[in-house]
């Protein structure tokens, strides 16, 4: 019963589906770590003058719960999911890209660059990905040549 279940599931959620849960599961549970043992405002200095990164967290956990009801939806439908992917790691790569131009946190430029690479990127690469899948390759066939 359970694996019928999980395959029902898997179907209806297909590849893109999939990737917004899980990627929507991690960043409701990034900004969870930020709500409840928030860390040290290095490189963030940008987005704490504004407000504590308590209350950014929900930033976070916001386009997280929006991530993953997304992949719920009906495909062509699942933008937003995508957008709001997008929302929180591009804003964090923002802050520490500002922190290395003011000289607050010098190792900033490394992790935004991580930010958008490792996050920005595979979900824009994502985003492109087609719910179908593609045809195999044809074989080559085996005879005379012609």
């Amino acid at each position: 019963m359970p694996c019928r279940a999980a395959r029902r599931l898997r179907k209806q959620l297909g590849r893109r589906g999939a990737f917004l849960v899980i990627i929507g599961i991690g960043k409701t549970c990034y900004g969870l770590s930020f709500l409840f043992a928030p860390p040290g405002n290095h490189g963030l200095q940008l987005l704490t003058r504004a407000c504590d990164l308590r209350h950014w967290s929900w930033l976070w956990i916001i386009c997280g719960i929006v991530t993953f009801t997304s992949a719920f939806l009906r495909i062509g439908r699942d933008g937003l999911g995508f957008m709001a992917a997008l929302i929180p790691p591009t804003v964090w790569a923002l802050a520490y890209t500002v922190a290395v131009i003011t000289g607050d946190y010098s190792r900033g430029g490394f992790v935004a660059i991580w930010y958008l690479t490792s996050h920005v990127g595979v979900i824009c690469w994502a985003a492109t990905v087609p719910e179908y899948s593609v045809p195999p390759a044809p074989r080559p066939r085996r005879g005379k040549a012609a």
